[in-house]
């Protein structure tokens, strides 16, 4: 149970289709609108304006749970939360002047639950859920998802069935066994895995797939409050963001839609960046030809490293190249060998190890950099969307020599002459280590 505090209250009002702006009853169970698009939560911002200010939320929790007003939880007993939420943003200075773009800064999502952003969307996911009385969740997912919501439906008591490709990384589901749910592989895609995963929705379970409940986005929606609330009650001029389904940017466009309307920031919103891999890029494809929806990528075509990002068809992709266009953004798509190339050299340069779908932002930037679209002087956002550790085979790194007991170190590893007035004794008191 979260905390209560006597002050918990959710602006929540209804649903509300992105399409055809159908309204819906926000307290019964739904999925999509009856058009088949995805339904977004509405909140009364006159009321959460009069209800609360930006210091207020500064005073409470390091967790996303500090924007309760602009979440869908009505009743702090209801939360299920593992400390989810208040990511650092850390500055890529070294990597940044190398590939010029000197305010280059990166949002590190495998710092939270379960070791990626995807912990955001379960956590407020998995407690409306429980609000509205569900008990038995089923979803679709290249790994984390699935990784995520079985985590958090354990800790709510609740029952949760993945289906995931058997190409997944393993140690998403191994998570996902770990936490007591049904885990199916299929040798398909993350579309062949829904199709399974629609079997079980007409056997009772309810569907947790994205953008097929509302409140998965609503979670995810909580990294654009964070950017601004650490950005001072500002936002950066570039958000650079790795786009399978969507709809961490979906999310994202939207927190900055609701705290403009608030008055909470104001000026210019962030061009937004949308990342896809060569290998599975529909919706790079869609917005070169202008097009207002995304043709599906051919199944048999679709493979990349950055596993989270290879999703062939996203129910949002209207929304996605919406957030672009008005934002006078643009889509990247780049190669698997640039991804694990910038991969290791921000490592190196930074000591910042990003999972493979969040060194695609990297490479993007890199790419929009040299075509001039970034002009060098921008503060330039990436989203690190998860734990490089769960990808380990990705991971292109040399094998380290293997030396006998008694053997000395070969000369490369003798360490350069201290600097004068220093000894080897180590820090003293006061030092920075």
């Amino acid at each position: 149970m979260y905390p209560d505090d006597g002050t918990w209250t959710s602006g929540l009002t209804h649903l509300e289709c992105g399409r055809c702006g159908e309204r819906y009853d926000a307290d019964v169970p739904q999925n999509v609108c009856r058009c088949g698009s995805p339904l977004l939560a509405r909140y009364d911002l006159d009321r959460v304006r009069a209800s609360v200010r930006p210091a207020d939320i500064a005073a409470r929790g390091a967790d996303l749970w500090r924007y309760r007003e602009l979440l869908p939880v009505r009743d702090p007993a209801n939360v299920t939360t593992l400390g989810e939420g208040w990511t650092p943003i850390v500055p890529l200075t070294a990597y940044g002047r190398r590939i010029g773009v000197p305010g280059l800064l990166a949002k590190d999502e495998g710092m939270l639950p379960t070791g990626s952003f995807k912990a955001r969307g379960a956590a407020v996911g998995v407690s409306r859920a429980r609000e509205l009385g569900l008990r038995h969740l089923t979803l679709p997912t290249n790994g984390n998802a699935g990784a995520a919501w079985a985590t958090y439906a354990a800790r709510a008591e609740t029952e949760c069935l993945v289906v995931m490709p058997q190409d997944a990384p393993q140690v998403t589901r191994k998570e996902s066994l770990a936490a007591g749910a049904r885990v199916y592989l299929v040798d398909g895609l993350i579309g062949d895995a829904g199709r399974i995963a629609g079997q079980a929705v007409r056997h009772g379970w309810f569907s947790a797939a994205t953008l097929r409940e509302p409140y998965r986005i609503e979670g995810k929606k909580t990294m654009g409050l964070e950017i601004a609330e650490q950005f001072g009650w500002r936002v950066p001029d570039v958000v650079v963001y790795p786009t399978g389904g969507g709809v961490g940017l979906i999310g994202i466009r939207k927190a900055l839609d609701e705290l403009a309307a608030l008055g909470w920031i104001t000026g210019r919103l962030p061009r937004f960046v949308a990342v896809q891999a060569s290998g599975c890029a529909p919706i790079v494809r869609a917005f070169a030809s202008g097009a207002e929806t995304a043709e599906p990528w051919p199944a048999d075509q679709a493979r990349t490293v950055a596993f989270g990002i290879n999703v062939g068809a996203a129910l949002g992709d209207f929304l996605i190249l919406s957030a672009l266009r008005d934002s006078k953004g643009t889509a990247v798509a780049v190669d698997d060998r640039d991804i694990l190339a910038e991969q290791a050299a921000c490592a190196a340069a930074d000591g910042v190890l990003m999972c493979p779908e969040g060194a695609a932002t990297l490479a993007a930037v890199r790419r929009l950099r040299a075509d001039g679209w970034l002009g060098g002087d921008e503060e330039v956002l990436v989203l690190n969307t998860g734990s490089a550790l769960k990808y380990e085979d990705s991971l292109q790194v040399g094998q380290p020599p293997l030396l006998a007991r008694d053997a000395d170190l070969p000369p490369e590893a003798t360490a350069p002459a201290a600097p004068a007035g220093t000894t080897g004794a180590g820090p003293g008191p006061g030092t920075p280590r």
